[in-house]
């Protein structure tokens, strides 16, 4: 299937993206130290036979280019992707969010619920203790630069980024954005009124009862013989967190039957 590789001139970023298939559009964007690749190669295939995919690249991640004076932040993925919508002339989409990704189209749901019609939200946190404590350790300079060498992570950087030489200071930024404190008002999402599909690996770094708490945020919860909420779950068993994506089995048979349901949030 042919891939359409593009940069768009994004709030001082040429900010790259890929569009693969036809149908409606379905927004992929990716985690931390992620490319497109890495992210979601492998499942972007399957899901392009019946939609048009369209997936990013965040500031300073794949072929995007850094932006030395800009820090990394949530706020910032989000106007760049609201930007790019605009740009593409997409009124509403499906959006695909992974780790960062996630937050980031929680975010765009929160900003633009108008542009948002159904979310995926892989590995989400949306208050700082939410992700298990022991991210700190992958996260120090020592372990995360001997972790990732030799990564298929350092390998697809060295591959795509304009300028493959700056791997150890994106590593910088990545850790620099990593320890900023996340808190986001929980009546904040609890006004998203798209219906959301909440993943999460057993073996995440995000905690359980933050999935679930999010999972009960966005309209989950309540007795289906009832009332079925619009919103749904899944924990994927024996799986961390940089194997999610991979888990294209068990997410091929959730993703395509919540998307093409007609089920409306209450």
């Amino acid at each position: 299937m042919k891939t359409q590789r593009n940069y768009a001139d994004i709030n001082g970023l040429q900010l790259y993206y890929e569009i693969q298939g036809e149908g409606k559009p379905l927004l992929f964007l990716p985690g931390a130290l992620s490319g497109i690749d890495t992210a979601f190669g492998k499942l972007i295939p399957l899901l392009a036979t019946d939609r048009q995919i369209i997936a990013v690249e965040f500031q300073g991640y794949g072929h995007t280019a850094d932006l030395p004076e800009r820090p990394l932040s949530y706020e910032a993925f989000t106007d760049d992707i609201i930007e790019l919508l605009h740009v593409l002339n997409i009124s509403q989409t499906d959006i695909f969010g992974y780790s960062t990704g996630a937050g980031v189209a929680l975010q765009v749901a929160i900003c633009r619920p108008d542009l948002v019609r159904k979310l995926i939200l892989a590995s989400c946190s949306y208050q700082t203790s939410g992700r298990h404590p022991d991210l700190q350790t992958l996260f120090s300079p020592e372990f995360m630069e001997q972790a990732l060498k030799g990564s298929p992570y350092e390998a697809e950087y060295l591959r795509t980024a304009p300028n493959p030489e700056n791997w150890s200071k994106q590593l910088a930024k990545v850790r620099a954005f990593e320890g900023q404190v996340q808190d986001w008002p929980a009546d904040e999402i609890q006004q998203i009124k798209a219906p959301a599909l909440v993943i999460a690996g057993d073996a995440d770094i995000i905690q359980p009862e933050h999935t679930v708490a999010l999972y009960r945020l966005l309209g989950g919860g309540s007795l289906g013989e009832l009332s079925m909420p619009a919103s749904q779950l899944a924990i994927l068993p024996g799986t961390m967190h940089t194997a999610l994506t991979q888990q294209t089995d068990l997410l091929m048979a959730m993703i395509p039957r919540f998307l093409e349901s007609t089920d409306e949030a209450p």
